[in-house]
């Protein structure tokens, strides 16, 4: 029923300037038909029968020859915006927008102009803020692992508040030996010891036992 609704909006509302060349109710036929008809855009659902939409988008997207590719969807799922765009898409056009509206996005990516409609703008910045966090935090960790065990252990005590001095008695070594770690980490990273706080801050660590 939307391949019928989409085909007749996409023909009998361009005035010619559209062609459905062939639709398609499944990744594997959608791929097999791209493949064989060259086609220059290609209006794609996400949830289909055995490979999803954003997969049959990748491989698309991979052809020798790959056709533009809109995603035709309701954005449900959180995540689907920014995968989608992973896979090679370049816009969204909802089942609910106005026939011109959509028209007006298939010609608008032939040009090479990225399509979002609003829908799909406010859940990529909502992605974004919901994936940011977890990336700084993971960024934080990556750069914290790289330096050795024992000044590692030294920029999470600095960071926790103790002075050089206490972080000597609790690693049980001399407080110049503490300073040199300290000193040694901030070079590795090339930040200060605020600096550096910040970053254990970031990490969000597990709590030591």
């Amino acid at each position: 029923m939307i391949c019928q609704a989409m085909s007749l909006i996409l023909t009998d509302y361009s005035s010619g300037r559209l062609t459905v060349i062939s639709t398609s109710t499944d990744g594997a036929t959608c791929l097999e038909r791209a493949a064989a008809e060259h086609p220059d855009v290609v209006l794609m659902d996400i949830a289909m029968p055995g490979i999803d939409g954003i997969e049959t988008t990748r491989r698309l997207r991979a052809l020798p020859d790959a056709p533009h590719v809109l995603m035709l969807t309701s954005l449900s799922p959180a995540g689907t915006v920014e995968r989608a765009i992973e896979a090679g898409a370049e816009g969204f056009v909802s089942k609910t927008d106005a026939p011109g509206e959509i028209i007006r996005r298939v010609l608008g990516v032939c040009d090479g102009d990225p399509q979002f409609n609003p829908s799909s703008q406010r859940q990529l910045i909502a992605d974004l803020n919901v994936s940011r966090p977890q990336s700084r935090r993971d960024e934080a960790r990556a750069l914290l692992d790289r330096l050795p065990e024992r000044e590692r252990e030294a920029v999470v005590l600095a960071a926790e508040g103790f002075t050089n001095a206490e972080i000597a008695q609790r690693m049980f070594i001399s407080e110049r030996t503490a300073k040199a770690h300290l000193s040694s980490a901030a070079d590795k990273l090339d930040m200060g010891r605020v600096q550096m706080a910040r970053l254990v801050e970031r990490a969000d660590l597990p709590m030591r036992p």
